[in-house]
């Protein structure tokens, strides 16, 4: 444990179904509910939950999605969300309060529960949060302000719930918060050097390890706009 890490206790677990959602758009199991007890926690993340999008949500590399709920007095204050909004507006499998992507760092090995899990990347927004929050540039504003949430892998079988604990076990990569990371990787705009170190990152997601690569070899270029706006 990093002594000077703060232990935090789990706020709420929330699981979803796949469902459609919007006529004429994919389905989506971004609208998860708020569960009672211990969930299951196998490689592929929490056992009741699922997603729609294979391709570009969950598998090892983003098995649980964790939001820090102290951003959601900062969205309502910005005007961005209603007031009152509580998790999981976004999507998110945790809520916690005292962990956000400015005190993480990619590589952290947390205690969830009885479950050992690894940030390996920050989140990517798409569309749908837009959708869902009702406000067509949430998914802009998650990616310009860095508060995307993270996603872990998990290396240790487990479960958890409300009341559990989130400890800090040990952390690889501390120069490399998530935020830092996520900033570079959602913006494209990093010296030559990071993009060098990220690429060979062995914590780091590898979707996110390759895109580093493309940076390093000087393809600045991404067509983000299918990702935002569907």
């Amino acid at each position: 444990m990093i002594a000077k890490f703060p232990t935090v206790v789990i706020d709420g677990v929330f699981l979803g179904k796949v469902r459609e959602r919007w006529q004429g758009r994919p389905p989506s199991a971004i609208g998860k509910s708020t569960v009672d007890g211990r969930q299951k926690i196998d490689e592929l993340g929490f056992t009741g939950d699922a997603q729609a999008d294979l391709k570009h949500h969950g598998g090892r590399d983003k098995a649980i999605h964790h939001y820090a709920t102290d951003h959601y007095p900062l969205w309502i204050a910005e005007g961005e969300i209603p007031d009152g909004t509580i998790p999981a507006a976004f999507g998110e499998n945790i809520a916690t309060r005292g962990l956000t992507e400015d005190t993480l760092c990619i590589g952290d090995i947390l205690k969830l529960g009885s479950a050992t899990v690894q940030i390996s990347q920050g989140r990517q927004p798409c569309w749908k949060v837009s959708e869902y929050t009702n406000n067509k540039r949430m998914a802009y504003r998650f990616q310009k302000t860095g508060r995307t949430g993270w996603y872990y892998r998990v290396l240790d079988h487990g479960a958890a719930g409300a009341g559990d604990e989130v400890t800090v076990l040990e952390r690889p990569q501390p120069d490399w918060t998530v935020k830092r990371v996520t900033l570079a990787r959602l913006s494209r705009q990093t010296s030559q050097g990071e993009a060098e170190t990220l690429a060979l990152m062995p914590e780091l997601a590898d979707g996110w390890r390759q895109a580093f690569a493309k940076m390093v070899s000087g393809n600045l270029l991404e067509d983000q706009s299918k990702r935002l706006e569907g």
